[in-house]
């Protein structure tokens, strides 16, 4: 139990997919990304995929937040990894830096819908598998091919990228 990785979803772009009813005009979320990204891994250790909400991190609430950090506390598990949109990753990080000291929590996320060919997606969750495999508690972010705490990154509003 100590090695399973939890991954929740939240939402966000890289769980977007093309609209499935007819002449739709905006993305929606369907299944997580992470489940299609983990088939073609193959993965070699025991994982859960959960989902806590389906939404725009924009639209994520304080309760979203305080709702994402009970099922993380009431879960026996160590490792989580959230997937998440970029806009409020870093609020969402700070919120569970403060309510969970005893876990490791990786926050990721993509720039473009894990469904488009040229998405950053499948990196952004391999960095934060690794992660999830080389830390022991705390609350990291990873994205952009670089992870660090969640109190030591930042983000270039102009090109959208952490650093």
């Amino acid at each position: 139990m100590d090695d399973k990785i939890i991954f929740i979803q939240t939402g966000g772009t890289i769980d977007k997919d093309y609209p499935h009813t007819t002449k739709g005009w905006a993305f929606e979320f369907g299944e997580p990304a992470t489940n299609r990204i983990l088939k073609k891994l193959n993965p070699s250790f025991e994982y859960e995929i959960i989902t806590s909400c389906q939404k725009d991190s924009l639209e994520i609430t304080e309760e979203d937040r305080m709702n994402l950090a009970k099922l993380i506390e009431k879960r026996p598990e160590k490792k989580f990894i959230i997937t998440h949109g970029t806009d409020t990753m870093l609020e969402t990080a700070t919120y569970l830096k403060q309510q969970i000291k005893d876990k490791l929590i990786v926050i990721t996320g993509a720039m473009l819908p894990e469904r488009f060919s040229n998405s950053d997606a499948p990196i952004n969750l391999g960095c934060a598998i690794a992660t999830a495999n080389l830390m022991k508690t705390g609350v990291y972010i990873a994205m952009h091919g670089i992870v660090k705490r969640s109190d030591e990154i930042d983000r270039n509003l102009e090109n959208g990228k952490y650093y």
